[in-house]
């Protein structure tokens, strides 16, 4: 049988507690703190009252992407002080809230140490991000270290090269130093598996923290990193940037390279999976994409789109630049109604930007309920049947739910329900997306006869996400994001405000969809989401990630005027 257990192999349960031991190993002894109870929900400040980071410590980690690389090639800070301050509050970190998986100390210092002697003898950088940190989701494959991807039959596979993206990171001068933690699979928007366990929100952790890369969202918000990696399929950088208050990025296709790395899903090349930057701090966004697009990494994957960095786009040629700018909000998908602070940050958004000399227009959605069941049943061709080759080969059980009480669990809809489609009609379903993208196209030219610019909308705004961060196993809706993947339209996040009890009652039952819809809705309470951020998303056009860059920069700098 294909799905029989190998019995010369431990019980996947003792694989666990072997590769557990070896992470506790991995971390310094000195660097082990005495977290508070579980009963604090809110752990957002510990990390800088818990004693174990000096005031200079706290400082380097509070200090934005552009000015630690500014002090980091004046030699002002050491690229190995400022890897022992992100490494002691990653760990810190991971005492609160469980978000790393590799932990490598000393090879991480050791390349710190290399980048400050070589700008001490040559007084020159290696790169755009010499002497910087960068945690990596539990998918960057390097070179000596196992990439688990939550499974217990991946323990003990060690790579025997760097992905590209690594490989190019480092040759920009950053300092890979953590691994994040993901949901088995990395197919679920949480962060649960067999071998490393939950992620929970910093700011709440009854709440998830988001997935798939929700160690990094967890991480970065606790200012464990100054910047990550994620990487996005339908939502899996954006949904835990949103959850955690952070700003991410989801490229489109090609333009970050993906070869070297493991996944879920491989060989399935219609909707793919793109790394993208998450970091508390907005300029990271763009420190990370020029460097990586200016390396050239289309000589290294084949699948890397041949565009450096544009400048002009940046500076919105193509969109008046940058003044009287048209943005469209989508106040809903047409399937799920947002939560009434979601409402309300797409409320402060249109405020801010119209006080802002900028349009604001509705964004009719089309066909968002057929776009993600495409999605869904282009990923569930064939998923079932991955996930269970992969974990027969130890046996341990995959995961329907994560929920923190199987009783009342519901399966999911992005788990396959089946053992999915034949391959013609998958065909059939591709060729639906096709024809959809085009219509989508149309549809965006199209609004040049309602914007007052000449020119079709130039952004859309909208959620990340019908809800704030949930209680965990009931994130139970991604296509506020998945569509944007199935479109291949850039997406980048930022952060509005939080929730609020007061400003966000429950609203009156509005005119249902359908049961789901009623069911988000139902599941609404100010008090169960408090303290949650909320992020918002803004959509632009394929493969113009500058632009998306330059107008969320302007939204950004644009929403304190409407707080």
């Amino acid at each position: 049988m294909a799905n029989s257990i190998p019995t010369d192999i431990p019980h996947w349960t003792a694989l666990v507690a072997e590769k557990k031991q070896r992470q506790l190993e991995s971390i310094p002894q000195e660097w082990i703190v005495t977290p508070p109870s579980d009963s604090t929900l809110d752990v957002s400040a510990f990390p800088e009252t818990c004693g174990l980071l000096n005031a200079r410590e706290i400082e380097i980690t509070n200090t934005p992407v552009n000015v630690l690389l500014e002090k980091l090639a004046s030699a002002a800070w050491t690229a190995v002080d400022v890897t022992i301050a992100f490494y002691k509050r990653a760990i810190v970190a991971h005492q609160l809230v469980n978000c790393l998986t590799e932990i490598f100390v000393d090879r991480a210092l050791a390349r710190a140490a290399e980048l400050d002697d070589y700008l001490k003898n040559t007084e020159k950088v290696v790169g755009p991000l010499h002497g910087l940190p960068i945690s990596l989701k539990d998918q960057l494959c390097i070179k000596g270290l196992e990439t688990t991807i939550g499974y217990v039959s991946w323990i003990g596979q060690y790579a025997d090269k760097n992905a590209v993206l690594v490989d190019v990171l480092v040759k920009c001068g950053a300092v890979p130093f953590v691994r994040t933690n993901v949901p088995q699979t990395l197919a679920w928007p949480e962060s649960f598996n067999n071998v490393f366990g939950r992620t929970t929100n910093p700011y709440n952790r009854s709440l998830t923290s988001g997935g798939s890369s929700g160690g990094e969202g967890a991480l970065i918000a606790l200012k464990g990193s100054p910047l990550g990696v994620g990487s996005d399929l339908g939502g899996s950088v954006r949904i835990p940037s949103a959850f955690c208050g952070l700003y991410g990025l989801r490229p489109s296709y090609g333009r970050v390279p993906h070869y070297g790395a493991r996944g879920t899903l491989e060989g399935q090349d219609s909707v793919l999976p793109v790394f993208g930057p998450m970091t508390s701090s907005i300029v990271g966004i763009k420190i990370f994409m020029k460097a990586v697009v200016n390396a050239k990494p289309w000589l290294n994957d084949p699948l890397v789109v041949r565009k450096k960095w544009d400048e002009d786009e940046y500076n919105l040629v193509d969109h008046g630049s940058g003044k009287d700018l048209c943005f469209a909000i989508m106040w809903d998908d047409g399937v799920v109604v947002p939560h009434p602070p979601i409402r309300r940050s797409l409320e402060i958004a249109k405020a801010a930007l119209q006080k802002a000399g900028h349009k604001v227009v509705d964004w009719k959605p089309i066909k968002h309920r057929l776009l993600g069941d495409i999605t869904r049943d282009i990923w569930n061709a064939a998923s079932a049947e991955e996930f269970m080759i992969t974990t027969s080969v130890t046996g341990e059980p995959i995961i329907t739910s994560m929920e923190l009480d199987n009783a009342d669990a519901a399966v999911a809809s992005f788990r396959p329900q089946n053992s999915g489609i034949t391959a013609y009609q998958l065909w059939q379903v591709q060729k639906l997306r096709q024809n959809i993208r085009k219509e989508y196209l149309d549809h965006w030219e199209a609004t040049a006869s309602e914007t007052g610019t000449g020119r079709p909308v130039d952004a859309i705004i909208c959620p990340a996400a019908p809800f704030a961060a949930t209680p965990h196993g009931k994130n139970r809706y991604i296509d506020y994001t998945a569509v944007w993947n199935a479109l291949d339209y850039p997406a980048a996040i930022f952060p509005v405000t939080t929730v609020d009890s007061t400003l966000d009652r429950k609203a009156p039952p509005h005119a249902f969809y359908d049961k789901f819809d009623k069911d988000v809705y139902e599941m609404y309470d100010p008090e169960k989401f408090k303290n949650a951020p909320i992020c918002l998303q803004l959509v632009g056009r394929t493969l113009a990630e500058e632009a998306v860059i330059r107008m969320t920069e302007i939204v950004d700098a644009a929403l304190p005027t409407a707080k």
